[in-house]
């Protein structure tokens, strides 16, 4: 076991000489703990991310059990974020939240950690699997630093990954309504509603949750929905044209009930 962890730490120190060589930093191979961490500081001020980079991995491989190791992992996943290098900054924000939980960078961490995903999310039509993690990481924030400073920001990232996520499922719906399969609509509709209720699209889907019932002569139905609609959204640009759904719903309504009659 001994002989083990001598030849980890070799390779660690190997390692830690291999990035101090790469980096353009004139930091002496003796150089303290504190020297580098400030030298990384000063680099990443200047916006040389990945040499400041190099100091702080240096940090954290060679004293990871430091006072500030902390602090150089934080900075380590911040270079990445700033290079845009996310998937990265994603690891190692996530490798500080795990390895120095009792970090006072673990909340900003967390944050980024989902400020991380948010920037891989792609547009709505495509896989949504980096936008299901920000959102999940966006709420774990929000369970664990409810009085943060951070909220108002993290829940507008929340909102708008929430966003695309139920247009997502709206243009899924649209289509089915566009090729007259009302029924099917109606589910990707009622499904913005149950579990995008806070989204933009919410409205929009409730609106033609009642056209669609309207087409499958569900007036009551119909009825209901575009009642909700102007009860909930009553400065809503559509109330115009809720209002003369409403109308024209029970119109055909009245004469579905009086050709039902009639044919007793």
């Amino acid at each position: 076991m001994n002989t083990k962890r001598k030849y980890i730490a070799a390779l660690m120190g190997i390692l830690a000489l291999f990035l101090f060589s790469c980096t353009k930093s004139h930091m002496k191979p003796n150089a303290t703990l504190e020297e580098r961490m400030e030298e990384g500081m000063r680099l990443f001020e200047k916006g040389n991310y990945f040499d400041a980079k190099t100091q702080f991995r240096i940090v954290t491989l060679s004293h990871s059990g430091s006072l500030i190791a902390d602090k150089a992992q934080f900075y380590t996943a911040e270079c990445h974020f700033n290079m845009k290098e996310y998937i990265l900054s994603a690891s190692e924000y996530e490798r500080l939240i795990k390895v120095y939980p009792n970090s006072e960078y673990v909340d900003d961490a967390k944050y980024k950690l989902g400020l991380s995903y948010y920037k891989l999310s792609p547009k709505y039509s495509l896989d949504q699997e980096y936008t299901l993690s920000s959102i999940v990481h966006f709420q774990e924030f929000l369970e664990d630093y409810h009085t943060s400073d951070l909220v108002p920001e993290v829940e507008k990232y929340l909102l708008e990954a929430r966003n695309k996520l139920a247009q997502k499922v709206y243009a899924s719906a649209d289509i089915y309504r566009k090729m007259t399969y009302y029924g099917a609509a109606n589910i990707y509709y009622s499904k913005v509603l149950e579990e995008y209720y806070d989204t933009e699209f919410a409205p929009k889907a409730l609106f033609w949750l009642g056209e669609c019932n309207r087409r499958q002569e569900k007036y009551q139905e119909s009825l209901d929905a575009f009642a909700e609609f102007m009860q909930k959204y009553p400065e809503h640009e559509w109330i115009p044209r809720a209002r003369n759904k409403i109308k024209q719903t029970q119109r055909e309504y009245e004469k579905y009930r009086r050709m039902a009659q009639g044919s007793r």
